[in-house]
């Protein structure tokens, strides 16, 4: 496909057009031209950009695409079709499907099943076996045929033998290990944060300390082991204040945040709505402004959706009987530029859900460079819209944004000579 992109701005920290207004021409799914009033001979697309920018495309690196086992909530096609959707070019998928990802054959069989769509699915190979944190999964085997890093989702490996084992078995190729940092018998059955909104709705809490703890024994093993932890989903103030300083001391950890942790607080849970009920919970004010401070600074490295499909069964229930987790694959980027927009560059946004991602996985950097392979995003970080039903491209509708005003709209993505606009 030949593609000439008329007036727009480039967001790329690693280009040397960053920050600038040029027309872009892309041939044959390379980038090969820059200049303003480009002349172009032969057949082409030629779309207005007025208005629009252009990064490296979007990676998400916490999604569940519930393939195999649980294709009534998402499979890989629709999940694709959500991720473009909402501006991913590239996304990582949790382990915890039935079988879970936890040997080379099921790893081959997410590769098989993605090859040739336009968002690149890696996987995440199982810590353990079936995620359940008892015995390690076949880690070199599953390096080998392709898994990304090693995650038990939002399963965590309570183990503190298992989880340090696992980190040095990693050390052999420079993998990652994913942490899900909830001690269980500390949360134990809680269903939202601690604090005072759960006593006035009495509900169970799931005090910051559970997260916390898990923190300080992931950063104590990381350094032991000196070896890579990445904590996928952290969500307090300490959390943050703990990372912040394990990084300072040279530990090799990153983390991450939902953009959902951004942009709502446990305030929203006031009437009762199951798609807030999240893992980590939501949780207090005070702890949303740390997280932003945390992005910043560079203390929190990504920013990703934590897209969790769940049927409909699951969730119109009371509300301490529902399953965690929302679909956000649409709306990830909108809820952190809404929240992020005021206090953080565009280029920070960019660095958080496109560069840094692909770093931590040992991927490919993309950039908006001449001779490079285009993979990109078109978006509009200023125009207002709303989800709705109709346009959710996800099996599931597990959300609590539809009808919400979000700022940010994506255009388009470009990756592997296609081009889909949303």
């Amino acid at each position: 496909m030949n593609l000439l992109l008329r007036g727009v701005t480039v967001v790329d920290s690693n280009s040397k057009y960053n920050q600038k207004l040029t027309d872009l021409f892309i041939k044959d799914g390379i980038i090969s031209a820059f200049g303003k009033k480009i002349k172009i001979e032969g057949k082409f697309k030629e779309i207005d950009c007025k208005g629009l920018f252009i990064s490296p495309g979007w990676f998400d690196m916490q999604v569940s695409f519930c393939d195999p086992g649980f294709e009534h909530k998402e499979d890989i096609e629709s999940g694709v079709k959500a991720a473009a959707a909402g501006g991913f070019t590239g996304v990582a998928v949790l382990p915890d499907t039935h079988p879970a990802l936890h040997s080379k054959s099921e790893i081959e069989y997410i590769l098989n099943r993605a090859k040739g769509k336009i968002v690149d699915v890696h996987a995440l190979g199982a810590i353990t076996r079936k995620c359940e944190g008892k015995e390690l999964a076949e880690i070199y085997d599953m390096h080998h045929a392709g898994a990304v890093a090693y995650s038990d989702a939002s399963n965590p490996v309570t183990d503190s033998g298992v989880m340090m084992r696992a980190l040095q078995y990693v050390k052999l190729f420079d993998g990652v290990v994913f942490s899900h940092p909830d001690d269980v018998n500390v949360s134990h059955e809680g269903s939202m944060n601690e604090g005072v909104m759960s006593t006035n709705l009495g509900l169970k809490g799931m005090p910051s300390l559970a997260e916390e703890l898990m923190v300080v024994r992931d950063i104590y093993l990381a350094e032991y082991t000196q070896s890579r932890v990445h904590f996928s989903l952290i969500s307090t103030a300490r959390s943050v204040d703990l990372i912040r300083a394990a990084k300072k001391k040279g530990v090799k950890v990153t983390c991450g945040v939902s953009s959902m942790h951004l942009f709502f607080d446990d305030k929203e849970l006031a009437e009762f709505d199951t798609n807030f009920k999240l893992d980590p919970p939501l949780r207090t004010k005070e702890d949303v402004t740390a997280l932003k401070a945390g992005l910043k600074d560079g203390t929190i490295d990504v920013i990703v959706s934590a897209h969790q499909p769940q049927n409909i069964e699951l969730k119109d229930v009371e509300f301490e009987y529902a399953d965690f987790g929302a679909i956000n694959l649409q709306t990830s980027f909108a809820l952190a530029n809404s929240s992020l927009g005021k206090n953080n560059s565009l280029e920070t946004i960019i660095e958080k859900i496109s560069i840094n991602p692909r770093k931590i996985l040992g991927l490919k950097i993309q950039t908006i460079n001449e001779n490079e392979e285009a993979n990109f995003t078109l978006f509009n970080s200023n125009e207002e819209w709303s989800f709705s039903k109709e346009k959710n491209k996800s099996k599931s509708g597990n959300t609590p944004m539809f009808g919400k005003k979000l700022n940010g709209r994506v255009f388009a993505v470009f990756n592997h000579n296609q081009f889909i606009q949303s």
